[in-house]
């Protein structure tokens, strides 16, 4: 994974983990990102949701006005053995269960 010397993803997911809070983490995130940044990162996960789902790409791209590209990405994330993405999605699904 490409890493700059800016890359604190993993100092901020600690801080998620430590904080065992969800609305102190909204909150944050909320303060931090811009709208379209929120925009963005929800779409994403709508996306993987719905790919998750077996809803077709192209029907994601029409309902959330998203590019394929942004849909391929996701799809092939989901199918890599050992995905954060599909470990995310199994704990959503028991959560909502």
């Amino acid at each position: 994974m490409h890493r700059n010397n800016l890359d604190r993803l993993a100092e901020l997911a600690d801080l998620f983990h430590q904080a065992d809070n969800p609305a102190v983490v909204e909150q944050f995130l909320r303060e931090i990102l811009s709208p379209a940044e929120i925009t963005d990162i929800s779409s994403r996960w709508e996306l993987v949701k719905r790919l998750d789902g077996g809803q077709s790409q192209r029907a994601i791209a029409s309902d959330l006005g998203v590019s394929l590209c942004k849909i391929t990405r996701g799809s092939r994330e989901l199918k890599k053995p050992r995905s954060a993405l599909r470990t995310l999605l199994d704990h959503h699904h028991r959560l909502q269960g």
